[in-house]
């Protein structure tokens, strides 16, 4: 039997839904039953009446499935895709955080650990961060984790001087610098670049991006646009939705080097076998989940 075939099957047997990143491979993206950044994928799977979730992605992202979907199995295929960026803190570390600053309101990057989630006032999405720190008194000094970065992005939008940021980083936006959009414009003249708020060189070349979006939102503007070339600031992964929604258009990436390997350790071998073992469950503290449910539910209450 075809793998294909297998995990098709397998899916109707264990009454399972298959759940994407945006940087998982072209295979796996194909295949998925819903396909997005980590939030949307936890939503949809907890309007879903699957009772097993397989999570293609990473560790986090199935945590916060299985908080907004505690009653479901909630399946990661390999246990070592995790992410550099949500190992930038622990619970702990955010706890003495919080001492130093008696009152801070704490918003964490939805690339966080369940622990760190359950120590946040609000989680927040690259593509909402900046709306979030907007809805907090101007008063209240705001604690910021764990992307320096996207940090930096929403001080600029927001003009706010009472963020402090944690120093944190995903590897692999962090390497994008102003030299790689120097060489890429060089390279491409005319074409668009369209960034990702975690890249190392959203903040210092901001003038010179035509556009700063979440992975959801590159996808809503690879749909929609007439530009001939589009340069794109993120993992690559993303390139093969981007180029299947909108053929027309030549989308490259910023750096062919943007590789998350955590990512790409997701293969349709271990996702097979993750739908025919029931492998591997996550467990959460029960006592963690309502607490780190709610910061992430005041930011979808808008």
């Amino acid at each position: 039997m075809e793998i294909l075939e297998e995990i098709a099957q397998l899916k109707q047997e264990r009454n399972a839904v298959i759940l994407a990143h945006n940087y998982q491979i072209g295979e796996i993206q194909d295949l998925a039953d819903f396909v997005g950044d980590s939030l949307y994928l936890s939503r949809e799977a907890a309007r879903t009446s699957a009772r097993v979730l397989v999570f293609s992605g990473v560790r986090f992202m199935a945590e916060t499935a299985k908080i907004l979907s505690p009653e479901k199995t909630v399946l990661l295929p390999d246990l070592e895709a995790g992410c550099s960026l949500a190992d930038s803190i622990t619970a702990e570390q955010l706890r003495e955080w919080k001492r130093q600053f008696p009152g801070a309101v704490v918003v964490s990057y939805v690339n966080t650990s369940a622990e760190v989630k359950a120590e946040s006032d609000y989680c927040c999405t690259s593509a909402n961060a900046v709306e979030i720190v907007r809805r907090i008194p101007e008063d209240r000094d705001v604690l910021f984790l764990p992307d320096m970065f996207l940090g930096e992005y929403v001080r600029n939008k927001t003009g706010r001087k009472n963020i402090h940021l944690w120093v944190g980083d995903c590897f692999v936006h962090a390497r994008m610098r102003p030299e790689n959009v120097t060489q890429a414009r060089a390279t491409h003249p005319g074409a668009e670049l369209i960034a990702h708020p975690e890249c190392g060189c959203t903040s210092e070349v901001l003038s010179e991006v035509d556009q700063v979006l979440s992975t959801d939102g590159m996808l809503r503007y690879a749909e929609t646009t007439h530009s001939p070339e589009v340069l794109v600031a993120t993992e690559v992964g993303i390139l093969h939705r981007m180029r299947k929604e909108n053929p027309q258009t030549r989308f490259v990436p910023l750096s062919a080097e943007a590789v998350c390997p955590f990512m790409k350790r997701n293969t349709l071998e271990k996702l097979r076998d993750s739908l025919r073992y029931l492998q591997y469950p996550i467990e959460l503290d029960p006592a963690i989940i309502p607490r780190a449910r709610v910061p992430i539910e005041r930011m979808i209450a808008g």
